[in-house]
């Protein structure tokens, strides 16, 4: 088989290619080539989302919903990513603010840049 070549993203098939791939090559063992690949892959994917990013300016829990919504996901799918299902429901209901472990977690499953979840709002009392 032979090995992709990665350019600079410019349009939305690359970058679906791209994420195609990454998905393939995400757990790879580090040091490995897919390894090198797949940290290519983060770096050209999200230079793409950066240049061309429509996310609306909501607070991050918003964003979260919008982007759950976007890809058909379910509290119950970031349970899993997150591993604690009362906690991302507390979350998702203004109880419990983000923490560091989940922005980095919600951040790469949604493709939401960690910059955009970080920014302070609002909890419910």
């Amino acid at each position: 088989m032979t090995k992709p070549q990665w350019f600079i993203i410019e349009t939305e098939e690359d970058y679906n290619r791209a994420l195609e791939r990454y998905e393939k090559v995400k757990r790879s063992e580090k040091n490995s080539e897919e390894h090198k690949e797949k940290q290519l892959l983060v770096l050209l994917i999200s230079e793409y989302e950066k240049s061309h990013s429509d996310l609306p300016e909501v607070d991050p829990i918003e964003l979260i919903k919008i982007r759950m919504e976007d890809f058909g996901y379910k509290s119950s799918d970031l349970a899993k990513e997150y591993g604690d299902k009362g906690t991302v429901s507390k979350v998702l209901n203004y109880k419990q603010a983000l923490s560091l472990t989940m922005i980095r977690k919600f951040s790469e499953l949604l493709h939401i840049p960690a910059s955009a979840l970080i920014k302070e709002y609002q909890l419910a009392e």
